[in-house]
């Protein structure tokens, strides 16, 4: 007797079935909601059906769930979902009225999109694979009264080592153990009836004990969450007026932009090595942090970010350190363009690509497997979870403007929403990975600036980071001791003057320069005058000028340039002999093999920046000049390497877009349609190449009927496929045919048609 029993994929009660029954703007959602099951694209609900219950394919669904979500898909399972149909009010009985029942309809409506769960309120069925990703053993016996996370610590801290070593057992392998020691009556001294007396084990059965999942986060150091709580952890007050919050995130970000800049610069003149494994040496970072002014992990943070913006990368320099021409660590190409870009989109830049690397820098110059440091820029640093992780944590703090909740909250917090990641939450990751939003100027005071948000969810950031910037001035004040305090930041071209002729001393929200002889020098070599000097600092020194300012600045330039080099290969000329004189006789000359070819011109075979860099170290004050003769700016400009091409970084399934997911819709209806008219047509072609005359007569039926056929094709690729299609036109070698799966008309070449049959 044949047996009528449906396929597991065709039964009234599958899932394939219950695909076939939604709208197709639910199927949309489902699609968009798990891209990777339309990679390639399901031809039918059934192939659908059984790529959504993959065990791979359920566990990526699973990663965003939270601890509620998988609450209610333990209930489930606990009712038995797997095998038979649940109905809502069983579900709502063994919730107990722990969450309302809103938000279990909400979770509900959430695990059917993902197609975890599917049927009507009635009949909820749970896809097997579900219940292998909840974080928790599901029927577990519940745990003890235990104290508080702390004190928990602090038990497991004192026990004796036969009884840790039990725990960390469990702890690193499954939560339920075997052993005889567990039945009543065994003697209280041993190890497992102390654990079960202080509640640090529960007894299952007389052979069964079950490690509390609160003291396996403990001995793992997983952020702590309660499995039984379906409510999320209540969020902090607001503690920060959220101006303030801003106003020192302002201040930060032009802290950081002014090391970045420090950073650049100090490499441009001297490129740093990279070390055979890769990254950056210990040493160099050291060197690096010495001269900006900040400590070796502060440098570890800032290369990390610059070389995540594309401001900084490996390399030949050009032009090259001298004798060396191995790869070094040197600014890029595109670092000349971010200088000089306004100071809120620097900072975007940063901020930005400190928020999508794939890296950890605060894991630079920490301890490997090998006891040996982690080089900063070293592929050690990479982290496949870093990006999802630290938008993570920055949503927690996004919540709640202006709260400022603790590490330990935090840490709770974000476990609750993504328990399946409650154990990269350590301690370590979550502090640093604050600590470096606080120094890019995401975070301020423990809460999330608004810049910062906006960052975080695709505002504009720049503006709100504008915002947050104390307002540029146009003017200083120049002090008799010859210092130069700016207010507040600088405009611009006001900042690079005062660059140019001063040496910063202080840097913050006020700035502090100092005039020296080497400073005015600077400028001067650098073609400005003494007039234009003078008028810079009578423009826009908001106190009178000091005496002492305008005779160092005129005392330096009467100096300056008396003594001119040019191009021989080299020249030195001299308006006064005597001047040229002295040159002559001291040891620079023969340094330089100098040669008087005039009582006021002297020539040299060496490089004219050579020439200038050994005057000035003999004591001498001469200028580069032109063919003109007038002063030029022959200051080096740092070395560069050209911008590398950066690689495409995997993301993950790409959800398919609108248009994309409406083809795949109509594509499943026509793949179903097919099958179904397969399985009964009525009439079919005779499976021959079409060149026969019975099909192109079934051919010419339905065209002239206005009947849809299944219609048998392999393309030039060699694939071949089954599609409902509607004639529209059958001649020349080819058959028109109107395609729903597309919603276009097709050609076909007729010797590529296989089969051919008419839709009942």
């Amino acid at each position: 007797m044949t047996s009528t029993t449906p396929a597991p994929d065709t039964a009234p009660d599958s899932l394939a079935r219950w695909l076939s029954s939604r709208r197709d703007t639910e199927l949309a959602a489902a699609l968009h909601a798990r891209p990777d099951l339309v990679v390639p694209p399901p031809a039918t609900m059934a192939v659908l059906a059984s790529r959504a219950q993959q065990r791979a394919s359920v566990f990526r669904a699973a990663d965003d769930l939270t601890t509620a979500d998988f609450g209610i898909i333990a209930a489930l399972a606990r009712l038995g979902a797997v095998e038979a149909a649940v109905s809502r009010s069983e579900l709502l009985g063994v919730l107990d009225g722990r969450i309302p029942v809103k938000s279990t309809d909400r979770i509900l409506g959430k695990l059917r999109g993902l197609l975890l769960v599917w049927g009507p309120p009635e009949s909820l069925r749970l896809v097997p694979a579900a219940v292998d990703t909840v974080p928790w053993r599901i029927g577990r016996t519940g745990d003890s009264d235990l104290p508080s996370r702390e004190e928990l610590e602090v038990m497991l801290d004192e026990l004796e080592p036969a009884q840790r070593g039990i725990l960390d057992t469990l702890a690193r392998t499954s939560p339920v153990g075997r052993t005889r020691d567990a039945a009543p009556g065994t003697p209280e001294d041993r190890p497992v009836q102390k654990l079960l007396a202080a509640g640090l084990l529960l007894r299952v059965d007389d052979e069964t004990v079950e490690l509390p999942h609160r003291v396996g986060q403990a001995l793992r150091g997983d952020a702590p969450f309660d499995p039984g709580s379906l409510t999320p952890p209540r969020a902090p007050k607001a503690v920060r007026a959220l101006p303030d919050v801003n106003a020192t995130a302002g201040g930060a970000a032009l802290e950081l932009l002014r090391h970045c800049e420090d950073l650049l610069s100090t490499l441009s003149r001297q490129p740093a090595p990279v070390l055979k494994a890769g990254g950056l040496g210990v040493r160099e970072l050291h060197r690096l942090a010495k001269t900006v002014g900040i400590d070796d992990q502060h440098a570890a943070l800032l290369v990390e970010v610059l070389s995540a913006a594309g401001l900084l990368a490996r390399g030949i320099p050009d032009p090259p350190p001298p004798g060396d021409i191995d790869d070094h660590w040197a600014p890029t190409t595109s670092a000349d363009a971010w200088l000089t870009a306004p100071t809120a989109h620097r900072w975007a830049v940063l901020a930005g690509a400190w928020l999508q690397t794939p890296r950890r820098p605060w894991m630079a110059g920490r301890r490997d497997q090998g006891d040996k440091p982690i080089a900063a820029l070293s592929d050690e640093v990479k982290s496949t979870t870093a990006v999802r992780d630290r938008h993570l944590l920055l949503e927690v703090l996004a919540d709640v403007p202006g709260s400022a909740p603790g590490i330990a909250e935090i840490r709770a917090t974000a476990a609750w929403r993504r328990p399946r990641w409650a154990g990269r939450f350590d301690l370590d990751s979550v502090t640093e990975t604050i600590r470096e939003a606080t120094a890019l100027a995401l975070v301020a005071h423990g809460s999330l600036s608004s810049a910062g948000k906006a960052l975080l969810h695709g505002g504009d950031a720049e503006s709100e980071i504008a915002a947050a910037l104390p307002e540029p001035v146009d003017y200083v004040l120049v002090q008799a001791d010859l210092t130069i305090v700016a207010p507040g930041p600088l405009v611009p071209e006001l900042s690079d003057r005062m660059s140019l002729v001063a040496d910063i001393e202080s840097a913050g929200a006020a700035s502090v320069y100092r005039i020296s002889d080497a400073s005015v020098r600077r400028a001067l070599d650098a073609g400005v005058s003494a007039g234009d000097l003078h008028a810079l600092f009578a423009a826009h020194s908001r106190t009178p000028v000091p005496q002492a300012l305008t005779y160092l600045i005129d005392d330096v330039a009467r100096r300056h340039g008396r003594l001119r080099a040019g191009v021989a290969s080299s020249f030195v000329r001299a308006d006064d002999p005597a001047l040229l004189a002295e040159v002559l006789s001291a040891p620079v000359a023969a340094t330089l093999a100098l040669r008087a070819v005039a009582p006021t011109v002297a020539i040299s075979q060496a490089p004219l920046a050579e020439v200038l860099s050994e005057l000035r170290a003999a004591g001498f004050a001469p200028a580069g000049e032109d063919s003109s003769g007038a002063v030029v700016d022959l200051r080096p400009r740092g070395a560069r390497v050209t911008v590398p091409r950066t690689r495409a970084r995997y993301a993950g399934p790409t959800p398919p877009n609108d248009e994309q997911l409406a083809t795949l819709v109509r594509t499943l209806r026509a793949g179903d349609r097919t099958e179904s008219a397969s399985s009964g047509a009525s009439a079919r072609g005779d499976g021959s190449r079409t060149g026969g005359a019975a099909t192109l007569a079934l051919l010419q039926l339905a065209l002239h009927a206005h009947r849809s056929i299944t219609l048998g094709y392999v393309d030039a690729q060699g694939v071949a496929t089954r599609r409902i299609v509607d004639p529209v036109a059958v001649g020349g070698g080819q058959l028109e045919a109107f395609d729903p799966a597309t919603g276009s008309v097709r050609s076909f070449v007729l010797h590529r048609v296989t089969s051919v049959a008419l839709v009942d």
